[in-house]
Parts: structure tokens; C-alpha cells; sequence
């Protein structure tokens, strides 16, 4: 955990504590050094005491600012919620604080500040007015310390808990694929084009391309000349860190907060999303289609269309599916959280997560959650490299390169036999099949191809009986390699998945098989997961064989990696 969010009412001292921490002062306009209110977005950052970089995002309190609130909080880890002692808890303690919480987070520490503006008895009263209002979200419990920032009492004790925080999280590892939503756009003198925003999925690297989702009709393909994270020049900057990008390709006007820097191949870009809805329990009214929304989707907002599904309205506290329909496309995946405002009323209603991002029943029909299963069940036959984008959700195909749906499989493997039986003795042409078609005849023992002519029957295969088979079946973990064997005979071999290749390596499928089964029933004893010593050992085998047999059963979606362990894959 390395960015951390600042929230809480106006005026009570989020700006000034951040500023003693840091040295930094977040406040970036003239404006709001005059108004000694905090208008827009500040950054700052700093050193804790075990030496681990922190980022601070420090969010306006005032209520007419709340919109750049909600863009500063989209991509956080964790807050300092500020609370002052001379005021107590305020109405823009409490958004924040329900924003924070439909926002997903976990972790926070509060400062009760100037407390050298009170006596011990108002102290202890605000203690608990904050310890109330705090009951049944994600800041209960949290570290609660006294501050009086300008004279620096508590700053240090601040840090301290702020180190405790970033300790107890998780690292943050690179998964599936960068995303950097656009907080700040502008051109120093002599540099160009320069954003920033906090780094989120993956690594970024000097000299990459990426695409910018952004207001215009077309997505443009910029070039990243240099990164900084904590005013240092990096070649690579992992992801939960606050980052300034230098671009190549595109002018500072053309880029703006609310824009998102990603790899194009590997998003959906969406403009219709499914998704859960829970309605804040303060609310006076029921959610309806009717009325004038915005959604706050990273640092973004965006006006939206929304229509409740299955009933038609969500009341105060409760939660529903919804359709929401924005403006323009984005990349999203299940999973991204949102924050939905009225602007009519102009109130916070609610918030929640993307189920889909690609939804195909019309609302009267839809019901949609998280199942991988559904998508493709809806689909019926789906690309595996479209289900990732849409899902965020690595599967291994089922047959070629789909995920197939059974009952869809069985429609189309029906659909080829009849076609098939039609055509008579001399059998059907291949060429009028679709993919699809082709896919069931190639993955089908049902069906015999010869000389392009498809035909019910087994498939007779001259090298089915092959001596070399017989030598990988004898020694199934420790197989002997293709000396002897023409090239051209191996080759087929492979080609007709009569022997399985990874790495050089080669395996009879009987082996795979047994692998997989022995596999199976070590993780019902071990599910935490098997290392790669722990498993070569079962297998009676030596590194060479088993990191072979480990990444063809991963590339097949029967283990799965997560660190130094194989666990279960959704094939085994």
C-alpha cells in the first residue's frame, strides 16, 4: 500500500496535518492559498519511519467541491479520515466517509485535530462522537490519534499508524494489465505533454504505447518518454503508486482527468454496464430510472442513463442490480467501483461494483453477477481471449480457442451430425462449415476429415500404435526423448495429440492424465497449494520433467501458479 487518501469535512485541518507530514503544502492554486480552503486535488508525498514511500492525495471538504473529491479517491488504498475536535463529526464527515465505504475500502486511520483548541472534556466527547459514527463501517476500530498539526503534537504518532497500516497490506503484485486513470494534465516548460494519476493492475515502462480513452471520438496511441513516482526518474513503476507520465503524441488539451491510459488489446470498452447498486440507508427516497445521475468511475464523472432491473426501485439501504448507460466508452472490468450522485437533488445515493461489462439480455432479463459461468452461458460459444477482457478472469479454452457453454456445445455438435448424416456416403464438405462447426469436428472423435470431406465414423490412425508411445507410457514422469524417431513422425504425433510437447519435452497423454488425477487428490489433503519440490517428489521425477508438466497443465487450466505454490485450476 503506497497512496493514501485524505477525507473529512472543510476546515478541519486535512490540508495543514498533510503538510506536517510531508512538508509538502497540497494546496497548488493561488486561489486556495488565499481562501485557505482547499478547492482541487493536492499531492503529496514522504518517507515513513521503516522507510516505506507513502503518497498522500489530499480531497477538498467543501461540499460544492465534491466532484474532485470523488476523483481522488477512486484508485486509493486506504484514508486519513480528519475529524475536527472543536466541531465534531459534520455532514461532510459522513459523505466522505459512506463514499469511502462504498468505494470497497478497508483501512484507515483517524486524526482527531486541534486538540490544543479544546479542554480534556470536549477531548473525550469527540472521542466518542467519532467512535459513534464510525460503528458498522470499515473505520471501526481504527487507530484514533490526537493532533494539533501547526504546533506538530501527534504528527509523528500520525506517521507511525500510517506505517502500522502500510505493514499490514498485502504487496501489491503485477496482475493482468496497467490501467491509470487521469487526475492532472499539463505541459512544464521544455517537457511536454506530463500526466498523473495512480497506477493500478500492472507495471508501466519507459517506451511503451498505450491508448487514451478519453472525450474525443478516437482513441489515440501515445509513447511514454519518462516516468517519475516521489519526483524520482524510472524506467518502471509498479502498480498502487502515485505516477507522472511524460507523453509522446498527444498535446496537454487533448488529455484530461477522467481519461484512461491503458493497453487498448487487452480492455472492453464499454458504454452499457450491469451493476450492483446499494442505496445509502440516509437517503429520504427510493432509487428510480427517473432523475439525473452521474457516476464517479475512477477520477471521472460521467453522466448516466440507469435503469433498475428486476423491480423499479432500490429503496434507502438496500441494494439492487442496475443497467447503467454512459456516455462514452471506457475500460472497465467486473469488480471497478462507483459512486452514484443525483444531480437534480444534489446528493450521494449510493454506490457499488460492475457485475458486466458487456451485457447481451435485454434488462427484463438480465441478472447478473460475477459467475464466469453466466457470460458464457449467455454467449453460448465465446472467445477465451474475449472472456478475460470481459471478466478480467484468465480460462483456458474448451475446444480451439472458445469457452463453450455445454448446452451450446451440444446444439452445435447436433447441428454438424445432422448436416453431416444429410450428406450421404460421400460426406460433407468442410469448407461450408463456420468456425464453430469446425471446432466440433476437430475436438470430435465422432467425426473422421479425410481429404476435406467430413464423415461419421471412428478415426483410424496409422500411428495410434506407434513403439515411441509405448516408451512414454512406460516411464510416464521420466520420459525417454524422440531419439530414433523420424522428425516428420514426431511432429504428427504431437499434431494429432497422440503425444503432448511443452518445453521439448514430451509426454504421453496417458501421463498428463494420471498427473492431473494424482494432483487432484493431493490438493483435497493440501489445499493451500503444492511447491514444485513437493511435487516432483510425488512424481518420482526430476526438475526438468516436472517444470514441463507443471506449465502444460497450467497453459491448460488445470493448476494455476500463485507465487511459489500450484493450486487447483478451474480444468483440474
Amino acid at each position: 500500500m503506497t497512496v493514501i487518501a485524505t477525507a473529512g469535512h472543510v476546515d478541519h485541518g486535512k490540508s495543514t496535518l498533510v503538510k506536517a507530514l510531508t512538508g509538502i503544502d497540497p494546496d497548488r492554486w493561488d486561489e486556495e492559498k488565499a481562501r485557505g480552503l482547499t478547492i482541487d486535488l493536492g499531492f503529496a508525498n514522504t518517507v515513513l519511519p521503516s522507510g516505506q514511500p507513502l503518497s498522500l492525495v489530499d480531497v477538498p471538504g467543501h461540499v460544492r467541491f465534491l466532484r474532485n473529491m470523488l476523483a481522488g479517491v477512486g484508485s486509493v488504498d486506504a484514508c486519513l479520515f480528519v475529524v475536527a475536535a472543536t466541531e465534531g463529526w459534520k455532514p461532510q464527515s459522513e459523505e466522505h466517509l459512506r463514499i469511502l465505504d462504498l468505494l470497497g475500502l478497508q483501512h484507515g486511520v483517524i486524526a482527531l485535530t486541534k486538540v490544543d483548541q479544546v479542554d480534556d472534556d470536549l477531548l473525550e466527547l469527540a472521542h466518542l462522537d467519532v467512535e459513534e459514527h464510525v460503528v458498522g463501517t470499515f473505520l471501526a476500530g481504527a487507530e484514533v490519534i490526537d493532533v494539533a498539526a501547526i504546533e506538530h503534537r501527534g504528527v509523528n504518532e500520525v506517521a507511525v499508524a500510517l506505517d502500522r497500516l502500510v505493514a499490514g497490506d498485502t504487496a501489491h503484485r503485477d496482475e493482468r494489465t496497467p490501467r491509470l486513470w487521469v487526475d492532472r494534465s499539463f505541459a512544464p516548460a521544455g517537457v511536454g505533454t506530463v500526466v498523473t494519476g495512480t497506477l493500478t493492475g500492472a507495471s508501466l515502462s519507459v517506451g511503451d504505447s498505450l491508448t487514451v480513452a478519453g472525450a474525443g471520438p478516437d482513441r489515440p496511441t501515445v509513447r511514454i518518454r519518462g516516468l517519475q513516482s516521489h519526483h524520482r526518474d524510472l524506467d518502471r513503476v509498479g502498480p498502487a503508486n502515485r505516477v507522472a507520465v511524460n507523453l509522446v503524441g498527444i498535446s496537454h488539451g487533448d488529455i484530461a482527468r477522467g481519461d484512461v491510459l491503458v493497453e487498448e488489446h487487452d480492455w472492453h470498452f464499454t458504454t452499457t454496464v450491469d451493476a450492483e447498486l446499494t442505496v445509502l440507508d440516509r437517503l429520504d427516497h427510493a432509487v428510480s430510472r427517473r432523475g439525473a445521475y452521474a457516476a464517479y468511475i475512477g477520477s471521472g464523472e460521467f453522466p448516466v442513463r440507469l435503469r433498475v432491473i428486476g423491480a423499479g426501485e432500490i429503496g434507502p439501504g438496500e441494494r439492487g442490480p442496475v443497467r447503467l448507460h454512459l456516455p462514452r466508452p471506457l475500460p472497465l472490468v467486473p469488480g471497478d467501483r462507483f459512486i452514484l450522485r443525483e444531480s437534480g437533488r444534489y446528493e450521494t445515493v449510493g454506490g457499488g461494483h460492475i457485475l458486466d461489462v458487456d451485457p447481451v439480455l435485454p434488462a427484463s432479463r438480465a441478472r447478473p453477477d460475477l459467475s464466469v459461468q453466466r457470460v458464457v452461458a449467455e454467449r453460448g460459444w465465446v472467445k477465451a481471449a474475449t472472456l478475460t477482457r470481459l471478466t478480467g478472469q484468465t480460462v483456458g479454452p474448451t475446444i480451439g480457442d472458445w469457452v463453450v457453454d455445454p448446452t451450446a456445445l451440444a446444439e452445435t455438435t447436433a447441428e454438424v451430425t445432422k448436416a453431416v448424416e444429410a450428406a450421404g456416403a460421400l460426406g460433407l464438405d468442410l469448407a461450408g462449415l463456420d468456425a464453430r462447426q469446425r471446432a466440433v469436428v476437430d475436438n470430435d472423435d465422432t467425426f473422421t476429415v479425410d481429404n476435406g470431406r467430413v464423415t461419421i465414423g471412428p478415426r483410424v490412425d496409422p500411428l495410434a500404435g506407434h513403439p515411441w508411445i509405448a516408451e512414454l507410457e512406460a516411464e510416464p514422469f521420466s520420459p525417454p526423448g524422440p531419439d530414433g524417431v523420424d522428425r516428420g513422425e514426431v511432429r504428427e504425433l504431437v499434431r494429432r495429440s497422440l503425444v503432448v510437447e511443452q518445453d521439448g519435452v514430451h509426454f504421453a497423454p496417458a501421463a498428463v492424465e494420471k498427473a492431473r488425477q494424482l494432483l487432484r487428490s493431493r490438493f483435497e489433503q493440501q489445499p493451500e497449494g503444492l511447491t514444485v519440490a513437493e511435487i516432483r517428489d510425488m512424481l518420482q521425477t526430476s526438475r526438468k520433467y516436472v517444470l514441463a508438466l507443471l506449465a502444460y497443465l497450467d497453459n491448460n487450466g488445470m493448476t494455476r501458479r500463485r507465487g511459489d505454490f500450484r493450486i487447483p485450476g478451474p480444468r483440474l
